[in-house]
């Protein structure tokens, strides 16, 4: 069994082992997945397009989830690898074509929902046969990897195929119950077989797709005033959105992932699996959507901002795009909260208490004009995050970690 390894020239990696340009070169696709979140929701800012963005979210994590994982065991820039890598690319990148029709397809063309599923199936599969070439002599891994393709890959499969034919709430509940049976299936599944092999690799990877969401951010301002005159209000709403978006990457980079990283060192073993699937895979998917959701808000602030031929600038944001902007920062927060508390075993109260603030804050941000909510959201964040990292605060570092439950 060695000899398929051998023929498909892979190289097991090691515990220096680090990002390779091929993984860059992969997270490329992603970077405009991500961008086709927010579009889709932008294109119907009611609460149902909203959840469905989430849902198409949580696929996408998925798919580049899987990829970190077999990244680490074997060099993603070896042998056939690279080529599945690509191809995995190309398959996203239709997925991305798709997004902003899967809930509402337009006339003429592939069915756009139909097309997204099996797609999305194909990655999955092409991640576990190439798993399962990776490991010729692991036999715990390779019942894992059955257990993995009969409780958390064809299940959900069927019920996304399922949803794909229908519209609305039917499709949507369907896809939402896929989702919920593909997170809980790993969990089923267990942690015995599954490898991490660097952990300053598996860390790296996952502070690389945050500085895509939060770069996403950036973007959706940037096409919120396109085609608009640059004017003062303009600028001092972009300044404002990029001062927020600097302070979620502060809290990241600063605070979290390095008492991540060092936790996940000092664990081995299943207890190591275990935390990587807890505070990577699962615990840092709130970190890339809240980001998401809060870049919708700031690309409306900026467009209405802008567009002073149908905006004021005493013009609030209305409904569910008025909500995403401190609930996307919200979210962020309750996801750091929660990644805190699985690294050090203490609860962050300040994030805790801002998170449950960001997320009922909504409806007063369609009291005010946008570019004052913003503003207002921003110091309130550089506040909270000041008062979270000064002395005598509780802090992220890690505590002395017993063995994992």
């Amino acid at each position: 069994m060695a000899w398929d390894r051998q023929r498909a020239g892979l190289v097991a990696t090691a515990d220096d082992h680090a990002v390779t340009p091929a993984e860059l070169f992969f997270d490329l696709v992603f970077v405009y997945a991500i961008t086709q979140v927010t579009a889709l929701m932008a294109t119907a800012t009611a609460p149902v397009r909203m959840v469905g963005g989430m849902v198409v979210l949580a696929l996408l994590w998925w798919c580049w989830c899987c990829f970190a994982w077999l990244g680490n065991v074997v060099r993603a820039d070896s042998g056939a690898l690279f080529g599945v890598l690509v191809t995995v690319m190309a398959v996203v990148l239709i997925v991305s074509f798709a997004v902003p029709e899967v809930f509402a397809d337009e006339p003429g063309g592939l069915p756009a929902a139909l097309l997204f599923v099996l797609c999305y199936g194909a990655v999955r599969v092409l991640h576990l046969v190439s798993y399962w070439v990776s490991a010729p002599g692991d036999a715990a891994l390779r019942r894992t990897l059955r257990r993995t393709a009969l409780v958390s890959v064809l299940p959900p499969l069927a019920l996304l195929l399922t949803g794909s034919a229908y519209t609305g709430r039917t499709q949507l509940l369907l896809w939402l119950g896929a989702v919920a049976v593909d997170y809980g299936g790993i969990y089923v599944t267990g942690s015995s077989g599954w490898r991490v092999n660097s952990p300053g690799h598996f860390a790296e990877r996952h502070g690389l797709i945050v500085i895509i969401a939060l770069g996403e951010s950036i973007v959706a301002m940037g096409v919120g005033v396109s085609g608009f005159p640059l004017t003062v209000a303009v600028l001092g709403a972009a300044t404002a959105g990029l001062l927020l978006s600097a302070s979620l990457w502060w809290l990241y980079f600063r605070r979290l992932g390095e008492a991540a990283e060092h936790r996940l060192a000092g664990l081995d073993g299943d207890d190591r699996t275990r935390f990587a699937r807890d505070a990577y895979t699962f615990l840092h998917l709130p970190l890339v959507a809240g980001v998401v959701l809060c870049a919708l808000g700031m690309k409306k602030v900026l467009q209405q901002v802008a567009d002073t031929g149908h905006y004021g600038l005493a013009e609030p944001l209305h409904g569910v795009v008025a909500w995403s902007l401190t609930g996307g920062v919200g979210v962020y927060l309750l996801g750091a909260a929660a990644l805190a508390w699985r690294s050090t075993g203490r609860p962050p109260r300040v994030l805790l208490a801002g998170g449950v603030c960001g997320v009922l804050a909504g409806p007063l941000v369609g009291l005010v004009p946008g570019l004052v909510a913003l503003v207002a959201l921003t110091a309130a964040t550089v506040g909270l995050l000041t008062a979270h990292g000064r002395p005598g605060a509780p802090a992220t570092a890690p505590a002395k970690a017993p063995a994992e439950a």
